[in-house]
């Protein structure tokens, strides 16, 4: 894979998280239960911290040095998942999707002036990128799809409920 394959790749992967919650307004933005107790807003803001992640720790593995460990920094990723929930839990949607915006350009200009070399093939880099984007975002744009079948879901079911027989 070259780098504008790459680059397709994690775009195509951008652009589905993106189309899971494109037309809802902002209080559905805003609605908690998509994934665990978290809404579609803290999902982009926890989709974005970790392309900031990528962000501090690529440039380091360019470098030839090894990012910390989650397990032996944070206690786990679970536990840098809520300690960055709770940080930006109070952020408003506009400032979530502000930063989000400002740092996916920036992920997206790194990859564009990554030395080849580490593009192709499955190198730590890559493999980072692929970790912290590419491969992290479907699992996300997969719940925000479910969650929205489970809302549109419910109404029906409510309905033919209300014409069974009691």
């Amino acid at each position: 894979m070259d780098r504008e394959q790459l680059l397709n790749r994690l775009d195509e992967a951008w652009t589905a998280l993106q189309e899971a919650y494109a037309g809802l307004s902002d209080p559905e933005l805003l609605v908690p239960g998509v994934t665990g107790a978290w809404s579609i807003k803290d999902i982009i803001a926890h989709v974005t911290w970790w392309e900031e992640e990528a962000l501090k720790h690529l440039p380091l593995i360019l470098a030839g040095g090894r990012p910390p460990r989650y397990s032996v920094t944070y206690g786990g990723i679970d536990a840098f998942n809520a300690k960055m929930t709770k940080q930006r839990h109070d952020l408003s949607l506009a400032a979530v999707l502000r930063h989000r915006d400002d740092v996916h350009r920036r992920l997206i200009a790194l990859v564009r002036s990554a030395p080849e070399t580490q593009l192709t093939g499955e190198t730590r880099f890559r493999r980072r990128l692929r970790l912290d984007t590419y491969g992290h975002y479907p699992k996300h744009a997969r719940a925000i799809r479910a969650w929205r079948e489970r809302r549109l879901a419910g109404p029906a079911v409510a309905r033919v409920a209300s014409r069974l027989p009691p």
